[in-house]
């Protein structure tokens, strides 16, 4: 494949910043490959996501972070990413009892896993089917202190740069959090917050919705409120029982939650405050 660089970038918006990037890249001798730039008018805030093909460039990793930042990105108060030529992301993946987005991450080609953690073993045989290691770590109230250390010392042994909750039926400690700001990814249902608690499509049959969801959002220390990075909907009618509902939710899920992983492992993912810009 041909090596590659991308470069994330956010700043208060100004005049020339796309010429300014793109003229530093042409000046190194960057074939530019991909570019994408969004105003948020609203917050005055620019952002940008650029490749090139480091074929021919002259600039080394080194150069041209130290070069970078003093011509480009300090004077115009940029916040910047790059990624040059570097491995994929890897993903732990989080999981308790239910095996459908956990299979679905298995089984895509761009989502480098090599470890799967559960609360519960009852998912191991599915990690092993695909020569994933595969490690129970028991959580309880009186034990997740212990059970958080323990996970932390998997994910560092196993280079994890990014943490998927595949319905991981825990909440994360803010402590936990803390230590992947902006890279635990999790998936739920659209139902809350009205429909809350463990069987959501019951109420929601109940109540008679014609449309569920599925949300993938960064992880943070309020609950299910991170921003957002993927959703999807829907339709169901009267012809639909739970079990139709519960079978569409889960379908939904898988999506929406491969989307997200997709997004963040092509690094096309800027979040700034509680919103992101998905390139």
């Amino acid at each position: 494949m041909t090596p590659t660089a991308i470069l994330l970038v956010h700043c208060p918006d100004q005049t020339g910043l796309v010429a300014s990037v793109t003229s530093f890249l042409a000046a190194h001798r960057a074939n530019i490959l991909d570019l994408d730039q969004h105003v948020d008018t609203s917050q005055n805030l620019f952002f940008m996501r650029v490749s090139w093909d480091l074929n021919g460039f002259s600039l080394s990793e080194t150069d041209f972070r130290s070069r970078f930042a003093a011509d480009i990105a300090e004077p115009r108060q940029m916040t910047w990413s790059l990624y040059m030529d570097a491995p994929p992301p890897t993903f732990a993946v989080f999981v308790s009892h239910l095996p459908h987005c956990l299979v679905d991450l298995l089984g895509q080609f761009h989502a480098q896993i090599p470890v799967v953690v559960s609360n519960h073993q009852s998912l191991a045989d599915i990690a092993r089917r695909f020569d994933i290691p595969f490690h129970h770590v028991p959580v309880t109230a009186e034990t997740k202190a212990q059970a958080e250390a323990r996970q932390l010392n998997i994910l560092r042994e196993h280079g994890v740069e990014a943490v998927v909750l595949a319905r991981y039926m825990q909440i994360v400690s803010p402590d936990f959090i803390a230590r992947f700001p902006n890279r635990i990814i999790n998936i739920h249902h659209s139902f809350l917050p009205a429909f809350p608690g463990a069987k959501p499509y019951h109420s929601a049959y109940h109540r008679g919705v014609k449309i569920i969801g599925a949300t993938s959002h960064f992880v943070t220390a309020e609950l299910d409120a991170g921003p957002i990075i993927e959703q999807d909907v829907v339709r169901v009618d009267h012809r639909d029982e739970i079990d139709d509902l519960v079978r569409k939710g889960r379908e939904l899920e898988k999506l929406v939650l491969s989307r997200a992983v997709w997004g963040y492992s092509q690094r096309r993912i800027l979040s700034v405050g509680n919103k992101t810009v998905v390139f």
